[in-house]
């Protein structure tokens, strides 16, 4: 089992590099208790645990992460500080080692800099008693357990694969940076021997069997916090090492068995299983693309028989990968909290080279009972925009005139769901918005620009997505011009009489014979609320201006054209804007 762990450290350790830091050697540790995303959150938090514990200390964890420590303390204070207070239930059962390298400014309490500055004497623990402040400055390196002699001894009982796991410990704890061989020569015994003095101990250069142990648990914290351990899914058809403190079994919703976290610690882990052919792979790889756990920034891979898919976003990491073999397709998907990398790292490493295929694949029909949702795929969300409203080609390369309303403060704009678009223009006086897609477009049908003044009381008609995507097409909502002003005699607007819905705003305003008169603005906000038949929209004028500076000249109406097929118009033309966060 022994030469088990360590082939796994090793495997984890190819994957996971931590940098090396030989000018700065860990003499002191902490006691990691918790992590928040909110800075004002940490800062709270860290008030509370200091009402009733000492030594609380707040850190810069990275990544837009801020921590909550105990420390700094010898790591035999330490040991001893996290084992009382775990089996005391005062701190989180999840509460682990960590070094000063992993920790940046401190936040709390306010003012303090206790990076540099050495240990400081444990707190009085029930059973135990406090050793003198000045003990800790000038206390004397431990003895041995072992005489040297001893110690080589048992190190000679050591396979390759665990001396290369020590050689990594080393470099990972920042006293190793040469060659992972499992050759103890002189730059790795001075590395132990340097280890040693950082931790009280004798600097003999060889390491104990107890300080073996010691080195690899400081290695393997990540995990061991995680509750690392092995899972067998027979249903499934997968074993693999899972972090199972921090996750249990939920459910199966093929193609996944899904687990949820088990405490505060906002981890889910899916276990993908399922029949399939090679369509059925890369099917799978457009669907998960499209879920609320596969954030849309990071890499993506997709091979000819397998794919991996990493986001990073809105709190969290995900990384997923499957892959074909002999007609099941099978796989993982971890999704970790932002800001604790060092440790998510750890963990996926460990996964992925424990993953094994064993017998079985999950039945499609299991789980079939479950109630349907069109919101989610196998019982997960489906990314949603934040918004959706309409637009309309306006050039035969892809423009779209829209509502500056639906593209305020979004970090991505689509088109009809899954074309980049950007910002090529935006007027918030007359609230118009002009997009152009990321590659070239060719659109059935654009705008054509209706010139002059509109006949009043004539019939008109917008085309939108009313319910922002949830139907496939645009609809169309008929009314009446009834004005080309506003309430106030404001020019360049024309007032509709027409009951219009959010997701009608920014959709063409089309006359009987197809052409244009103006764009559908968002409702007005304010104290006056208007009858729901009383809609305004930027006429074409307006549209025109805004078209120019930006290059396009826009196609124009036919004043004598007969009435057209305002359907076949309409959908040729509308498209689906929607504005993600």
């Amino acid at each position: 089992m022994k030469a088990v762990l360590v082939s796994l450290v090793i495997a984890v350790f190819v994957l996971v590099r931590p940098a090396v830091a030989q000018q700065s050697q860990p003499e002191v540790v902490w006691v990691q208790i918790e992590a928040h995303p909110s800075l004002r959150v940490a800062q709270l938090r860290a008030q509370d645990f200091a009402a009733t514990l000492p030594d609380v200390n707040g850190f810069s964890l990275g990544g837009n992460w801020y921590g909550i420590l105990l420390g700094p303390y010898r790591r035999t204070d330490a040991d001893r500080v996290l084992q009382a207070y775990k089996a005391g239930r005062t701190i989180p059962a999840d509460s682990f080692i960590t070094f000063s390298s992993r920790l940046g400014q401190q936040f709390w309490p306010v003012g303090a800099d206790l990076l540099g500055r050495g240990a400081v004497a444990a707190p009085a623990l029930p059973g135990a008693v406090a050793e003198p402040p000045q003990q800790v400055a000038q206390a004397e390196p431990q003895p041995s357990d072992e005489t040297p002699a001893d110690a080589r001894r048992s190190e000679s009982l050591l396979s390759r694969a665990e001396r290369e796991g020590l050689q990594i410990a080393l470099r990972a704890a920042g006293f190793y940076s040469s060659a992972i061989d499992g050759a103890f020569g002189h730059g790795t015994r001075r590395s132990m021997a340097d280890w040693q003095a950082a931790n009280g101990f004798e600097a003999t250069g060889v390491l104990t069997t107890a300080q073996r142990k010691q080195l690899m648990d400081d290695y393997n914290a990540p995990l061991i916090s995680a509750g690392m351990a092995p899972h067998l899914d027979a249903s499934a058809g997968i074993e693999m090492q899972i972090p199972a403190g921090l996750v249990r079994f939920s459910r199966y919703e093929p193609p996944f068995a899904h687990f949820e976290a088990s405490g505060d610690v906002p981890v889910r882990l899916l276990l993908i299983s399922q029949p399939g052919t090679r369509a059925t792979l890369h099917g799978l790889f457009d669907i998960m693309q499209t879920l609320e756990i596969v954030p849309l920034n990071g890499p993506r891979e997709k091979r000819r028989d397998s794919f991996t898919l990493e986001g990073r976003g809105n709190g969290m990491v995900s990384y997923t990968e499957a892959a074909l073999q002999d007609g099941q397709i099978k796989g993982f998907t971890l999704v970790w909290p932002e800001g604790d990398e060092a440790r998510r790292a750890r963990v996926l490493a460990a996964m992925k080279s424990s993953f094994r295929r064993i017998d079985g694949v999950l039945d499609p029909a299991t789980g079939s009972d479950i109630d349907q949702h069109i919101d989610l795929v196998s019982g997960l969300e489906v990314r949603r925009p934040r918004l959706s409203r309409s637009g309309f080609f306006v050039d035969r390369r892809g423009a779209v005139v829209t509502t500056a309303q639906a593209v305020q403060g979004c970090s991505r704009i689509t088109l009809d769901h899954d074309i980049a678009a950007e910002v090529a223009a935006s007027d918030a006086d007359s609230g118009i918005a002009v997009l152009r897609p990321a590659a070239p477009l060719a659109p059935i049908a654009v705008a054509r620009l209706r010139a002059g003044s509109p006949r009043l009381q004539s019939e008109v008609a917008v085309a939108g997505y009313s319910y922002e995507g949830i139907l496939g097409a645009p609809t169309l909502t008929y009314g009446q011009l009834a004005d080309v002003r506003g309430l106030n005699g404001e020019t360049g607007l024309n007032r509709l009489s027409l009951a219009a819905l959010p997701g009608d705003a920014g959709g063409p305003v089309i006359d009987a014979g197809g052409g244009v008169l103006g764009m559908l603005l968002p409702a007005q906000d304010g104290d006056r609320k208007l009858p729901e038949d009383v809609s305004f929209a930027a006429d074409a004028d307006r549209i025109d201006a805004l078209l120019t500076q930006v290059g396009i000249t826009p196609e124009r109406a036919d004043d004598g054209a007969a009435p057209a097929d305002l359907d076949r118009v309409a959908g040729a033309m509308t498209v689906l804007v929607s504005c993600w966060d």
